[in-house]
């Protein structure tokens, strides 16, 4: 009997030294405290600044042909310099053929100019303009009014899908109003010039491409 005693007084002993040990083991888990700062009536809080990513510039040069959307496609003529009140300012000289007009243009605002088209975008919109009108159920005066902000857009999908839309298939001038007319000769020539400038063809080809893909027929070809 004493030795059952024994071994279980040194079972209870052993148990306590590994819980002792088990204890000391255990990391000390640290909570973090958040300091909450209390802002009086006066006091306003740090606003952090956030840095803007600089944005790419695109340089034209010399001879450039470049797009100005209310205008259309010009070439750049001049890089000029002139001071206006103390400061010094660079701009574009653009020499707009189709309106012999000469646009002056900021380089600091040169946000408003495009580059030209490349081939790939050119032949989409000869793929465009074989595509049937699409011609919405409302007031004339609405669809003018899109037909308007299309073509002063400078996006060239949207001039092409402005002249595919206008477009009668021929030149007889009885087949359209003055106004659609107005728009349609609008949006032909633009659309005409920038064919110009990417193909570096002339305009009599330039025009046959664009109404074979229109399907139109010209008057002459009609009284023939």
């Amino acid at each position: 009997m004493p030795k059952k005693k024994k071994i279980k007084k040194a079972k209870i002993l052993k148990k306590t030294k590994i819980n002792k040990i088990k204890s000391k083991i255990k990391p000390k888990i640290k909570t973090s405290e958040k300091k909450t700062t209390v802002l009086g009536p006066d006091e306003k809080p740090e606003i952090k600044k956030i840095k803007k990513q600089p944005t790419e510039k695109r340089i034209y040069n010399l001879k450039d042909y470049v797009v100005y959307p209310k205008h259309g496609v010009g070439k750049i003529t001049a890089v000029e310099k002139a001071t206006i009140g103390q400061i010094d300012i660079q701009f574009y000289k653009i020499f707009v053929e189709k309106e012999k007009l000469t646009l002056t243009v900021p380089i600091n605002q040169q946000s408003k100019l495009r580059p030209i088209s490349s081939i790939n975008q050119i032949n989409k919109c000869i793929s465009i303009l074989k595509t049937k009108p699409k011609i919405k159920r409302t007031m004339w005066s609405r669809r003018a009014q899109e037909y308007d902000q299309k073509i002063n857009s400078g996006k060239i999908y949207e001039l092409a899908e402005v002249v595919k839309d206008l477009n009668k298939n021929t030149d007889i001038i009885a087949d359209q109003s003055y106004s659609e007319r107005q728009l349609f000769e609008k949006a032909y020539e633009r659309l005409k010039s920038e064919f110009e400038a990417v193909l570096k063809t002339n305009p009599e080809d330039v025009q046959k491409k664009m109404d074979k893909a229109l399907g139109r027929v010209q008057i002459s070809e009609t009284t023939e």
